[in-house]
Formats: C-alpha cells, structure tokens, sequence
C-alpha cells in the first residue's frame, strides 16, 4: 500500500470510529425525547392524580380529550412541563394554579352563598365557573356578581334556565321509600354483605326502601345517609342471597357490566341511567361544584355535568364504558330542553361506606 492509499484508509477508519461513537448519542437524543402518547381512561386517572400530586402547587389540575385519549395537565412553569412529557402527557401552561382556583371558591363559599347558585373547578377554562339559576336576581345577582368582579379572573359567571333542585320524585330502577321514589345506584359488597349506593337526599337513615310503593317487595333499610354536605346512602339488601349483578340498566332489556370506579375528569364523556329518564349522554364539564338547593341544603365535591336528569332520577348511575363515576343528586332542566346535573363522585361514596363495586 502506498503512502498515499495509507493516508486515506486510516482517514476512513478514523471517520468511521468517530461515526461510532457520535451516533449512539444522536440516536439516545432522539429516543431520550419523550412522546405524548395515549392513555385509556383508568390509567389517565391515575397518572393525572400521580402527576398533580408530585407537582403540588405548581400544577392546576387536569382533564382527559377523549377524541386523542391524551392527558392533559395544567402547569405554570417550565420545569413542571417537562415532568408531564416525561410521563407521556400533554402540559399545558396556565396562569392561575389549582390553589387559586380553591381559594375563589372558599371566598365564594364565604361571601356569596345565595340560593339557587352552583359553582365548580373547570381545569379546561382554568377558572370557576359560577352559575346562577332563574331564582337568583335583584340582590343576590348583585351579591353573586360583586364577588366574582373582586376574585380577578378566576371567576365566570353565567345564567341558566330552570331551578336547581335534588332530583327526588314524591312519586338505573326505581326504588321506593318514605313517599319518594328515586333510582338505585350501584350494587356494592360491605364486608361481605350485599347493598346498593343511591342518593342521600333520598331518605334517612332507618327508611325502609322496596321495589315497588306499596312496600310488598322490600329491599332493604337504609344504613347510611350524608345529605346535606355529601349526598349518598347505603342500603344493604334484607335477602343475602338477593340478584345483585354489577350492572347498570339501559332499556330495552340491555345492561352494562360496571367492573370499577374512577374518579372524574373534565371533557370526559359518560352515560346517566335513571328511572324516570332512562340512559342520557354528556361529559363532564366541572369538578368540586358546590351547589346551594336553598333551606341550607348546600352539597360540595360534587361532579358537574351538561347531562339531563328528571325527578325520580335522583340517586341512579354516572357512568363512563365500564366504570362508575357518580350518583344522581341534582340540577336544574329536564331531558327536553336540557339541563345541567351534578353527582356524588361514587369513590368518596365507596371510601365513605367502605364498600366495593360489585354485588
């Protein structure tokens, strides 16, 4: 080999050792980027509670796009996005965080507790979102907007057509006790024993619940009763051995099998079943809603959803595909014109009664 021939085959062997070693590190670049990826509904949950915990005061809450099935966290400062990508989700930068958010609503808590008005956390809008039925004017209009004007922004605050009220029919399938006729909820296992979960505001603790409204098909007593505050109950079964499927009824001789609970999400899509109305549709458009139903029953921690719901209704199933989210309490309109409808999220129900989903 001539000198030449040297020169350039050690340039070549040089080259490619230097290829050698900077490739691993173009490609780790690449890999080393972490992609948003998609996450089913359970596992968005869990990773959004995951992600807002280790986060703390620097993130502001998060909601699940059920059309892209991504994760999508508030946060407000650069680092904080980085730890959302790294698990896959999407960050999304915001100015007020989740303790702002809470803060609005203890001062709307404080200063504007007037009948007839809701309010809850929309991480979408990243604000409170207040609404006022057609009870609210003249003063408490005045009271409700005035406090709002002083809270910079955190707050809106809309009208809506209708009154708001629990649910409940003096008058899921309908259960009947103490005059009123409501919609079970989930069917649930208490250490061992049968009983199903309905709204509190239904009945007190001792009612006596049936299938029917001449009592000739009981059911069960009721056990547990938080209304107002919280707004579920639990009633064990009489029979022991009584059907209890993990279902939920809709029509037409069609169920679905409900095999956990999750906790809810802004923008997620989710199924009603009740006794008067049967199965309607929506998403959940607002998490830790208080609303005042007026004579000091004020209910907070509560869902909100663009779900219709009737009289009768109160106390049946939210849903979304296999998992249950919440129990029937309130709201206002019907299923013709639409409505806006609040529930107990079932998980603090079921920690509450120390109940699992299940028969």
């Amino acid at each position: 080999m001539n000198k030449r021939a040297a020169v350039t085959a050690a340039a070549a062997a040089t080259g490619l050792l230097v290829a050698a070693i900077l490739l691993p590190s173009a490609n780790a670049g690449t890999e080393g980027t972490p992609e948003i990826r998609e996450f089913g509904l359970q596992q968005a949950a869990g990773t959004g509670q995951r992600l807002t915990s280790d986060l703390g005061e620097k993130a502001a809450g998060w909601f699940y796009d059920s059309r892209s099935r991504r994760l999508v966290v508030n946060v407000v400062d650069e680092r904080s996005e980085s730890t959302v990508r790294a698990a896959g989700a999407v960050p999304r930068k915001v100015g007020h965080t989740m303790a702002d958010l809470r803060a609005a609503t203890d001062t709307l808590s404080r200063r504007a507790t007037v009948p007839g008005t809701a309010w809850s956390i929309d991480p979408k809008s990243n604000s409170v979102r207040v609404v006022a039925d057609s009870t609210v004017d003249g003063a408490g209009w005045n009271r409700l907007t005035g406090v709002a004007d002083g809270l910079s922004g955190r707050v809106t605050v809309e009208r809506h057509a209708g009154r708001f009220s629990p649910f409940v029919s003096d008058g899921g399938d309908p259960i009947f006790g103490g005059g009123s006729r409501c919609s079970l909820g989930f069917n649930v296992s208490v250490g061992g024993a049968r009983a199903f979960l309905t709204a509190g505001h239904c009945g007190p603790v001792g009612s006596r619940w049936s299938e029917d409204g001449q009592g000739t098909r009981p059911l069960g007593t009721m056990t547990v009763s938080q209304f107002p505050g919280s707004d579920f109950a639990l009633v064990p079964y009489d029979n022991p051995n009584a059907p209890a499927p993990s279902t939920v009824d809709l029509g037409g001789g069609q169920t679905r099998q409900i095999t956990g609970a999750v906790e809810a999400s802004v923008g997620l899509p989710v199924q009603r079943s009740g006794s008067t109305t049967g199965v309607s549709a929506g998403v959940v458009t607002g998490l830790n809603a208080t609303v005042n139903y007026g004579n000091g029953e004020i209910v907070t921690g509560l869902v909100q959803t663009n779900v219709c719901a009737e009289p009768g209704d109160s106390g049946g199933p939210l849903f979304s595909g296999n998992a249950a989210v919440g129990l029937t309490s309130g709201g206002s309109g019907d299923c013709t014109r639409g409505g806006v409808t609040f529930f107990q999220p079932v998980t603090d129900a079921l920690a509450a009664t120390g109940a699992r989903i299940g028969g």
